[in-house]
């Protein structure tokens, strides 16, 4: 039996029709690019103190002697969380005593922000921070609102493979572009933190499952020499380019409401889109609609000025693909031999620890040295390169090489970044980009090497099911940047060290470099560097029965 790509190779790689779907499904990718990253500018947190009321009737000296002062990150400035008492300033300001010469400051008692903070507004305007005075005691629920957003990220991963295996790649692919849309823009009229969090679950819901819907409805319809573009150089790149428009975005609107308006205005757009992106044939073949695949394959040809051959499949293939569309997959069917188990085990660990690397890196930006939105840009940009990169890796290389060769670049960089004296922030700017330059090239070929390990019937939950896996890495990622508050130099560390393991694990993975994408399992246990067992006793009993027919040959 012919597989998918031989039955459509008479349409070419790269016609009008492949060129349609790879820039259509890589736009509906831009507005990913803004609201993954989004909460770098609306949790934003900007220089506050403790407000002092102008009742407190405090002189201009006792005034600005109210705030302790204190070391953060390794310089003094006015405490974020503790003033000195006012009912005691009041006093000694009503007596005429003046601060440091008449009154030690240091022994005078201390108590929290009764009345508020300041908020510096040189960055931001507004942001969820100093809407709802997320500082000091409540200060946990910055990371907090980040990682809430990933457990969408990761619920959304876990049901959109189900999802899309079960009712479709394009209905679960705009489905999840509505949600993500629609629910931003409720996320807008927010009252409270609770409503604002709530809401931002459910965008991290649909927002991962369009990313991952789209990638493998574009893997499944474009031909092999398109696949690997159009997973690195395509919808990779067209996220960054979301991405870059995001420091863009929040410079110009630096009030976090009107901020998250316009970052939701663009998925509006993509609704026209339905019309143009057409259903996998891959997928509709796999449950049996043979009739639906051939219009859309018949359509395809004719968008590409090709005629297409008068009988698409014959009945033999069509008695085997029922057969393969009989074979139900579940969740347990990745695991459902040792080695298979043993290899889902790896690349959820690969996707895991690979993606704390990237999402701490990139919600670490504001606190960087230098201007916030110019290092949230370049933190985008740097991302182009490296999606470049990992093509042409991806290109000549084999993939255990290229993944874990880039991962102990970037694991590499950022465990030297201690070693960088503290004046030289350049430098140290410098090299934690292009530690965010390898972990990002390694991050954009794990989607095309998991595709390539699982058949048609279980891909997408693979690929679901593996970025669940990563999400957990970018629920845990923003209380790895938290760290950096008691030593700056801790994160770095901690991520550095987890890259460079995962970078030698990667080794250990089995090898899919040339071959065709799997249709059954029976086809992923041949894949190249699989030792299964099944596999391995067929060729001892053929190779037994090739000796016996050898032994009774006649001379």
């Amino acid at each position: 039996m012919r597989d998918y790509d031989e039955l459509i190779s008479f349409l070419g790689e790269w016609g009008p029709f492949q060129r349609l779907i790879f820039f259509l499904l890589s736009a509906s990718i831009i507005p990913n690019g803004f609201n993954g990253m989004s909460a770098v500018f609306l949790a934003g947190i900007p220089e506050h103190r403790c407000r002092v009321p102008p009742s407190a009737n405090l002189s201009r000296e006792w005034l600005n002697a109210s705030i302790p002062r204190e070391l953060q990150g390794g310089r003094e400035g006015p405490s974020r969380c503790r003033r000195y008492r006012l009912e005691s300033l009041a006093n000694f300001s009503a007596l005429g005593l003046q601060p440091g010469r008449d009154v030690d400051l240091s022994q005078l008692e201390q108590e929290k922000c009764l009345d508020g903070w300041e908020y510096s507004r040189e960055i931001y305007r507004s942001t969820i921070v100093t809407e709802w005075n997320l500082v000091c005691d409540d200060d946990w629920k910055t990371p907090l609102t980040t990682s809430l957003f990933f457990v969408g990220v990761l619920m959304g991963s876990f049901v959109s493979g189900q999802l899309s295996d079960r009712f479709g790649r394009k209905s679960i692919l705009f489905a999840t572009m509505a949600v993500q849309t629609g629910f931003s823009f409720v996320q807008v009229f927010s009252t409270s933190w609770e409503m604002f969090t709530v809401l931002f679950l459910i965008v991290g819901m649909g927002q991962i499952s369009n990313y991952v819907v789209a990638f493998i409805l574009g893997t499944e319809i474009l031909g092999k020499s398109v696949r690997i573009i159009f997973s690195t150089l395509g919808i990779c790149t067209f996220f960054a380019i979301g991405y870059m428009l995001l420091p863009l975005f929040a410079y110009f609107i630096r009030d976090w409401r009107m901020l998250l308006l316009a970052l939701t205005a663009p998925g509006v757009l993509c609704v026209p889109l339905w019309w143009f992106i057409p259903e996998s044939p891959r997928w509709l073949i796999s449950q049996g609609r043979f009739k639906e695949a051939e219009i859309i394959i018949r359509k395809a040809a004719k968008t590409n000025g090709i005629v297409a051959p008068a009988m698409l499949f014959d009945s033999t293939e069509m008695q085997d693909m029922k057969f393969q569309q009989q074979q139900k997959a579940y969740i347990l069917d990745l695991f459902r031999t040792r080695n298979i188990a043993v290899i889902t085990v790896m690349s959820l660990l690969l996707w895991m620890l690979t993606s704390v690397g990237y999402f701490g890196l990139s919600l670490n930006t504001p606190n960087l040295h230098g201007n916030a939105y110019i290092n949230c840009f370049l933190s985008a940009i740097i991302e182009v390169p490296a999606y470049v990169i990992a093509w042409l890796l991806l290109r000549i290389l084999p993939r255990r090489y290229s993944i874990s060769g880039t991962l102990f670049l970037g694991g590499g960089v950022i465990l030297f970044i201690q070693l960088v004296p503290t004046d030289l922030h350049i430098l140290s700017v410098f090299l934690v980009m292009l530690g965010k330059f390898g972990i990002t090239s390694a991050f954009s070929m794990l989607y095309v090497y998991t595709s390539e390990l699982y058949p048609t019937i279980v891909r997408n939950m693979a690929v679901g099911a593996t970025s669940m896996s990563s999400r957990v890495g970018s629920i845990i990622a923003p209380y790895f940047v938290y760290l950096g508050a008691y030593d700056r130099f801790l994160p770095y560390i901690l991520m550095g060290s987890l890259t460079v393991l995962i970078g030698i694990l990667t080794l250990f993975l089995p090898e899919s470099f040339g071959n065709p994408l799997p249709e059954t399992f029976d086809q992923m246990l041949r894949v190249k560097g699989f030792r299964n067992r099944q596999h391995t006793k067929h060729i001892r009993s053929s190779k037994k029965i090739e000796d016996s027919k050898t032994q009774i040959t006649p001379l």
